[in-house]
């Protein structure tokens, strides 16, 4: 194998196995040994980048992976004489001297249990919650410091100080790694959903420069956020809802690109494409979360994605139910996406010029057209159709230099070109 083929091949299973890798290791060292079962991780992916330069690729690189990773524990392990330094459950095991192939804590079907705990662990009330989003996002989920930064609205640097200070406090207080019962569960189900839905939408429009759309960060979130509903604690109208938020945007993969990977916008999808029985799944999971009196965040969500699948063409969405449901959902979360999402509504309904300023009142909206290229995008797009050209030129560069997807690039630059051939 060639040597880019083989950083290609690392770099995909590091972002689809990682995660998971670290999630078993820590269930075994402890959580306070978190920094152990990273290094663990990543040492067992120097060594594939090594070996695989000179040698056959094995015919399960993940499940090598995890083989490499086990018997570098066992080691470590076995140089260990103080077994408290890690999980009473592994201790016992190893003093009995019949666990040294550990087979029963790495294999496949332990994984998505083990996600869900490192979840809950990560999401330990004693640290701040937004140590805990970041933890987890950089644990179970493998996000790069870039990836969490854009998805907190911060910087690296900031990430770097949460990572640290939240592995810090795990390690000097001895931290184990379980799912907590009762009370204790249900004051870390808010923290966990937002972590389930930072890891969808990082999924759904990725950082990545040449991978628009993660299906496998979708559908880890989807995995996890149903595996949650089956827990008799997860058993919330908030879990249904956001699974059925998940399962509406699922259902437009395959017609969000084409196969030039070119980015289709959704008034042009080919809705013959949209995946019928995840919109039903939604649907259903709508009805299910609809019991009782809760509303939260992922009702309201859920609620706009089921207008736009369930609407037969574009034309017949129903643009007034939407920026009613808008308006429910500033109430509750006034965040610059929501207002960002409603000023879009306001100008299909034809009032572009409000749509405009209500994007331009948004708070810190100078920080984030600087950072977020999805604002400029935006404001772009609209200007456009105003024939302000030259704003709409302004803003569409400052997007297009800002987003690293290879698909935005080229949408904006079309734009452009559309722009400058009117002007002529």
């Amino acid at each position: 194998m060639r040597f880019s083929e083989t950083e290609k091949l690392v770099d995909h299973l590091f972002r689809h196995e990682a995660g998971k890798m670290v999630a078993v290791l820590s269930r075994l060292f402890g959580l306070h040994n978190l920094q152990l079962a990273e290094d663990v991780v990543q040492d067992a992916f120097i060594k594939a980048q090594q070996s695989w330069k000179f040698n056959n690729l094995p015919d399960d690189p993940a499940a090598w992976l995890m083989q490499v990773a086990k018997n570098r524990a066992i080691d470590i392990i076995r140089r260990q004489n103080n077994f408290n330094l890690y999980s009473k459950e592994l201790a016992a095991e190893l003093n009995d001297q019949s666990a040294y192939t550990l087979d029963q804590f790495f294999h496949e079907l332990e994984i998505a249990d083990s996600q869900l705990r490192m979840m809950f662990a990560c999401c330990h009330p004693s640290l701040k919650q937004e140590d805990q989003v970041a933890l987890t996002l950089k644990t179970v989920s493998g996000f790069s410091m870039q990836e969490i930064a854009r998805s907190l609205l911060t910087n690296e640097a900031a990430i770097q100080k949460r990572l640290h200070r939240a592995k810090e406090f795990l390690k000097n207080n001895h931290i184990q790694l379980e799912i907590p019962a009762g009370e204790e569960l249900k004051k870390r189900l808010e923290t966990i959903y937002t972590v389930l839905y930072l890891l969808f939408n990082e999924g759904y429009n990725s950082l990545k420069a040449d991978e628009l759309i993660r299906k496998d960060l979708c559908a880890e979130a989807m995995r996890c956020c149903k595996l949650l509903g089956e827990h008799k604690a997860g058993d919330q109208p908030s879990t249904f809802a956001l699974l059925s938020l998940m399962c509406f945007q699922a259902s437009r993969f395959d017609s969000r690109i084409d196969d030039n990977n070119d980015i289709i916008l959704l008034q042009q999808q080919d809705r013959k494409k949209w995946n019928k029985e995840l919109i039903n799944i939604g649907v259903h999971y709508l009805n299910k979360c609809s019991n009782g009196d809760e509303l939260s965040v992922y009702h309201i969500e859920s609620a706009i994605a089921a207008q736009h699948c369930l609407a037969e063409t574009f034309a017949d969405t129903n643009w007034e139910m939407l920026l009613q449901l808008y308006d429910m959902l500033l109430e509750v979360n006034p965040s610059p996406a929501v207002q960002l999402n409603r000023a879009i509504v306001l100008a299909q309904l034809g009032a572009i010029e409000a749509a405009i300023q209500s994007i331009l009142s948004i708070t810190g909206v100078e920080k984030l057209l600087r950072t977020d290229h999805i604002y400029s995008s935006v404001l772009g797009e609209l200007y456009k159709r105003l024939s302000d050209t030259i704003k709409a030129n302004e803003y569409l560069q400052q997007a297009f230099d800002l987003t690293p997807s290879a698909a935005e690039k080229k949408l904006i630059r079309t734009k452009m070109e559309e722009l400058l051939k009117n002007r002529n």
